[in-house]
């Protein structure tokens, strides 16, 4: 009987340290959220948007008593990486994904159909014409997130208030990125109702852009036009002082390109589009909202940003350019060339 009293004890405690055990594996924080977060490129709008995300999300939490246990990863533009990265965060089983750019938004939504995961993207410029979402009101599925639209004609209003003369722009873009397809199609229209003639140079890397810069150059163009485009982007400290030499001023739709080097970036704040791309994060995470209801945030891009150096160097009067633009921005910002934002 004592034989027996003591199995059934045994028995009895190795289920309680069994369940002692289970009991210590299981999550015990329902306040941490586990977010996957891919970066399409290393350039310094796309990385200032990431470090803005990281910030805001690490103020959020302290402020709301959560935790983002951020995973972060960078495709550089490589199709398989990114398939990869996705895959990764699906076998994490992340609560959230973050895509920066258009090409990581798209491979995310393929990615997540039939899957109980959100997408937030950041950066992308036509929602829409990407069909990601159904309206930017209403995106109607499991992505929603911030866009970069960028208004062309303001653009090109800039480069004719500083030469009313130029007779023949450039267009600088990457045939593959999505995110230029309808900035240069508004740029042609533009153009063509001006009456001023225009030649494309495109490239997929940073040396087919080395060589488009130098094409640009023998063509004699008044100025050169780039949209948000990520390739261009990346090349730009490759290529400023090729068109600076030649007395060329490049047009861009971001302030990370005259960061590293061109004369002049004329778009949204990256790094408030960071902030609310993290905003939106928290709202679907913490708040339990739907991407599917959650609007699209747009912003005001009249910000034109210009490198004081290239203006220089380009043999242009700052206060002449700054009396020029004010009336076609809501503010001129100065900065200098460097490799990143400070």
């Amino acid at each position: 009987m004592k034989k027996v009293l003591c199995f059934v004890l045994s028995v009895l405690m190795v289920f309680s340290f069994a369940a002692c055990g289970a009991k210590a594996s299981a999550p015990t924080d329902a306040n941490v959220y586990k977010i996957g977060i891919c970066n399409y490129v290393d350039d310094a709008s796309l990385n200032q948007i990431v470090d803005n995300i990281e910030n805001q999300l690490a103020a959020i939490g302290k402020e709301k008593g959560v935790t983002f246990d951020i995973r972060y990863d960078n495709c550089n533009a490589d199709a398989n990486v990114l398939s990869q990265i996705i895959a990764n965060f699906i076998a994490e089983d992340v609560d959230l994904m973050v895509g920066v750019a258009t090409p990581v938004a798209m491979a995310m939504q393929a990615a997540t159909e039939g899957i109980d995961i959100p997408v937030i993207f950041a950066a992308v410029s036509d929602p829409v014409g990407a069909g990601l979402v159904d309206s930017l009101e209403t995106p109607g599925s499991n992505l929603t997130g911030t866009s970069d639209y960028l208004d062309t004609n303001a653009i090109l209003n800039l480069i004719f208030a500083a030469d009313a003369d130029a007779d023949c722009i450039g267009l600088m873009y990457d045939l593959g990125q999505d995110s230029s397809k309808k900035p240069i199609e508004d740029a042609k229209l533009y153009l063509d109702q001006k009456g001023v003639a225009y030649k494309e140079y495109t490239g997929s890397n940073v040396d087919e852009m080395i060589l488009a810069a130098q094409s640009a150059v023998a063509d004699g163009i008044d100025a050169l036009f780039t949209p948000t485009d990520n390739t261009v982007m990346t090349a730009e400290l490759s290529i400023y002082e090729t068109l600076q030499a030649a007395g060329i001023p490049h047009y861009a739709g971001a302030n990370s390109f005259a960061l590293n080097g061109a004369f002049l970036g004329y778009g949204v704040d990256y790094a408030n589009l960071g902030v609310e791309t993290a905003n939106l994060v928290s709202q679907v995470l913490v708040d339990g909202a739907s991407p599917a209801t959650l609007a699209v945030m747009t912003f005001d891009n009249g910000t034109a940003t210009v490198n004081t150096q290239i203006c220089e160097a380009l043999g242009l009067d700052m206060d002449t350019v700054c009396a020029a633009f004010t009336p076609y921005c809501t503010q001129i910002v100065e900065i200098t060339t460097a490799e990143d934002f400070e």
